[in-house]
């Protein structure tokens, strides 16, 4: 992962944060100078004819941000909205989307030797999202490009809902 293979004073591999949160019982991580934010799940507005992962949109201190539910983008079954469910607000390209996920509340970081490229028996419709798999511990950690997650025209049609 090109952000990880940079080196630090003395040498040493320089870490990276990522936000790391949950779908279903799998753990996902991103990297945190993506995410603007973390909030609760607010009142969600459907919008009409809207594909079906848009969720629909929230206020967000003035602001109407498109909610894209991660689970349903990334092919996943639809989960249950519960007290521990998170919406990241992510600002790529000048653009903010809020993605709905099951539970967020790590940030932790990763150095290179921690990252590995997504293994060939993993490769499903969803490892298109993913830029590596990550080992803390004994846990694998999925980690998502955010850049790869909605093409430009799908972020064009999320502005036109604001």
């Amino acid at each position: 992962m090109e952000l990880l293979r940079t080196e630090g004073r003395e040498g040493r591999e320089r870490e990276s944060k990522f936000v790391f949160f949950r779908l279903g019982s799998e753990m996902y991580g991103v990297d945190v100078r993506h995410v603007r934010s973390i909030e609760r799940l607010g009142a969600v507005t459907r919008v009409p004819h809207a594909p079906p992962y848009v969720r629909g949109v929230m206020n967000l201190r003035g602001s109407v941000v498109p909610l894209v539910d991660l689970r349903l983008r990334l092919g996943l079954p639809a989960g249950e909205v519960s007290d521990r469910t998170r919406v990241l607000i992510v600002n790529l390209n000048d653009k903010e989307i809020g993605y709905i996920v099951d539970e967020a509340n790590d940030v932790r970081d990763l150095t290179e030797a921690s990252v590995e490229p997504t293994p060939e028996v993993a490769k499903t419709d969803r490892s298109r999202y993913l830029s590596g798999v990550a080992r803390i511990g004994e846990d694998l950690v999925l980690l998502l490009d955010l850049t790869r997650i909605l093409s430009e025209e799908e972020t064009q049609e999320l502005e036109e809902m604001r």
